[in-house]
């Protein structure tokens, strides 16, 4: 089984910054595409950023030039970079990760969600 753990979510004020973090572990052979969605109260989940293990990155169109993904390869680990935040960003985060588990085959794993809140 594949984990995944967030962290770096909180309160911050009309553009802040904060930096997210998604760290997987457990039985992982190789991993594809690590990814963030979002999902604000009443509406569907969204993609926010994602990038391919050859460093690819696409971004929603609502947040090209203010949010940046990176990943570190040696520690499974995934970061989202915001800077410039807006109220409207307000959301719970959720990482995604898709790759092959050493016994299952393919997996797709999502993270328990982190809270952003943006104030005006």
């Amino acid at each position: 089984q594949v984990q995944l753990v967030e962290s770096g979510g909180g309160l911050v004020q009309a553009g802040g910054s904060l930096r997210l973090s998604c760290a997987a572990s457990g039985s992982i052979f190789s991993i594809n595409a690590m990814g963030w969605y979002r999902q604000a109260p009443g509406k569907q989940r969204d993609l926010v950023a994602v990038i391919t293990n050859s460093g690819s990155t696409n971004y929603a169109d609502s947040v090209k030039g203010r949010f940046t993904i990176s990943r570190a390869n040696a520690k499974n680990t995934v970061y989202l970079q915001m800077n410039s935040l807006k109220p409207e960003d307000t959301a719970v985060y959720y990482c995604n990760v898709q790759g092959l588990d050493i016994m299952l085959g393919q997996f797709v794993s999502w993270g328990q969600g982190t809270q952003v809140t943006v104030s005006s």
